[in-house]
């Protein structure tokens, strides 16, 4: 297997898995957004997946309510430094791929400009 393909599979791999976590935080933040009663099995199951996602972030902000319905800002901080995250690992990653000496002048060029 050459070096592109490696590096091809690896950062498909990682933003698979950001995007399963997404999913994952997504489904969270919309049923507490609509008030999803928390003794449903689907709930729960969603809830219980997505703590140790949500945990570094939890008590960051407070999650303003209003009847059975909450808005968990915290998930929406969560969901974006996971981007950030798989982003920047996807962005080492490439950065490690092979280029000719003419791709690398090209970059540095446009970097001084």
């Amino acid at each position: 297997m050459s070096t592109e393909t490696a590096m091809y599979r690896t950062t498909r791999a990682v933003w698979y898995v950001f995007g399963a976590i997404e999913v994952i935080l997504a489904f969270r933040f919309v049923l507490r957004l609509l008030g999803a009663n928390p003794g449903a099995a689907f709930t729960q199951f969603v809830y219980g997946l997505s703590q140790p996602f949500i945990a570094p972030f939890q008590f960051v902000f407070g999650t303003p309510s209003a009847g059975g319905s909450a808005v968990e800002l915290s998930t929406l901080l969560a969901i974006a430094v996971y981007w950030f995250i798989a982003w920047g690992s996807v962005k080492l990653l490439v950065m490690n791929r092979p280029v000719s000496r003419y791709e690398a002048r090209a970059e540095l060029q446009d970097q001084d400009a």
